[in-house]
């Protein structure tokens, strides 16, 4: 904990090396704040492979990703009614249906194409837990994503005893083989529901039980190739505007299968929100995939390669020579710190902050923090304390792991920085809360009583 001149206010372990789950997003958000300028954006283009005659393509229509992790139903800032804050899950989607359509095209003879080739074929990090894969916070990092590379999973009872679970999918685009094995037990029974997929298939089930009149639940699914979902999105946007297309949807990573496309007919590109709106869902929701599509592009941008190995090059650079952090401070595997293998010191974190807070780009970055008591992954958090709205921090969690990194804004007008990490530790999520919560507590009264 150091306060705005940079004097420790308290030191423990600061220079040990922690997992530090989720305040890993502080070192991408940081580096791509400071790296890139905040209106930096990224194209994602339409192609044809034949001739456009008569409103027919003769040939295989393209849709080429760079990197956009914005085509989904989100908002980018705390004021939700702010004009352009927030998109619906298709409003990107369909500004390429319209662009396409306004090209004159109406049938496409050929097959429609996801083009995920800009990025590294790897799609999975190696690090990350099996079970994982099949969530939204571990989909698969490719050049296209469409509503965060998952599937909205409604479920609840069925009508009576017995009857399967009611289940349904948003968006329903039909991607995937579903069998729905579950059952619906007497009110207050007990409650197994779960899903299961054969590994990197798109043969998805259901097991368990649901008991009458428990509410709807929403779950978010990832599946497994993006960029062919990201092609069905786009078939079922183009349909609904009366296109047809007669070959089947289909996906590639060779950046070589269509790299004539450069020089096929062009039907437009749509351009990504800024990075500085990227940021936002970052820090403040959390959110590992838009961490992770950050980190590639930031190895494109600056590291020569759109993979996770360039982007944690840029990352080392930046930490070294912007920040000035000791390279034994920081050894990192991922974007989001979803992997074990992440490993920062609290001085690192601190360090990273302070370099933030005065950085001439540097709002994307604070605004785009947890509140405590208001916004994010903090809402619910200090709320009736003093320190409501005063914590301005992100959050960490994996198992056995629990952080916080960030700000506490003062009374007086200053501030304090701070990181507290837990490691290894054998009590609840909510003791440690509690835990880090108290230091927080207690650095204020120190400096404040």
């Amino acid at each position: 904990i150091e306060d705005a001149q940079g004097a420790t206010v308290f030191a423990r372990n600061a220079d040990r090396l922690f997992t530090p789950a989720s305040t890993a997003k502080i070192i991408v958000s940081a580096a791509a704040s400071a790296l890139l300028p905040p209106s930096f954006s990224v194209a994602t283009s339409v192609y044809g492979t034949g001739p456009l005659a008569d409103g027919t393509l003769d040939g295989d229509l393209v849709v080429y990703g760079r990197g956009d992790p914005t085509f989904v139903g989100r908002c980018y800032g705390t004021d939700t009614l702010a004009v352009g804050a927030c998109d619906s899950l298709w409003t990107r989607i369909d500004i390429i249906a319209d662009t396409v359509v306004a090209r004159g095209l109406r049938h496409v003879t050929g097959a429609i194409v996801g083009d995920g080739s800009w990025f590294e074929p790897q799609l999975i990090h190696p690090a990350w837990e099996t079970y994982d894969l099949n969530w939204w916070y571990a989909a698969p990092v490719s050049a296209l994503g469409f509503n965060d590379n998952s599937v909205n999973v409604i479920w609840g009872p069925g009508p009576a005893v017995d009857a399967p679970a009611a289940v349904r999918f948003e968006p329903a685009l039909n991607a995937f083989l579903f069998e729905n094995r579950t059952r619906t037990v007497q009110r207050g029974g007990a409650r197994s529901f779960d899903y299961f997929r054969e590994p990197g298939t798109l043969r998805m089930w259901a097991e368990g039980t649901v008991p009458l009149g428990m509410r709807e639940r929403t779950d978010y699914f990832a599946l497994p190739d993006p960029n062919l979902y990201f092609a069905q999105a786009l078939r079922a946007a183009l349909a609904a505007r009366g296109v047809s297309v007669a070959g089947p949807s289909r996906s590639t990573v060779d950046p070589g299968q269509y790299q004539q496309c450069q020089s096929c007919p062009d039907f437009g590109s749509i351009r990504s929100r800024p990075v500085a709106d990227w940021i936002y869902p970052i820090l403040n929701a959390s959110h590992n995939w838009v961490a992770e599509m950050l980190l590639k592009v930031l190895g494109a941008e600056l590291g020569g390669e759109a993979s996770w190995d360039a982007g944690l090059a840029v990352e080392r650079a930046f930490l070294a020579d912007s920040v000035g952090i000791d390279s034994t401070h920081a050894t990192l595997s991922d974007g989001s710190g979803l992997a074990a293998h992440n490993l920062l010191t609290p001085r690192a974190l601190v360090g990273v902050l302070r370099f933030m807070r005065d950085h001439p780009r540097g709002e994307a970055f604070y605004s785009g923090l947890a509140v405590g008591g208001v916004s994010g992954t903090l809402r619910t958090r200090y709320v009736s304390s003093d320190l409501n709205g005063r914590v301005i921090a992100k959050t960490g969690t994996i198992s056995r792991v629990n952080t916080l990194a960030g700000y506490i804004e003062l009374p007086d007008g200053d501030h304090l920085t701070f990181a507290i990490m837990l490691n290894h530790h054998g009590t609840s999520w909510g003791r440690a809360m509690r835990r880090i919560d108290a230091v927080v507590r207690a650095a204020v009264d120190q400096i404040d009583p």
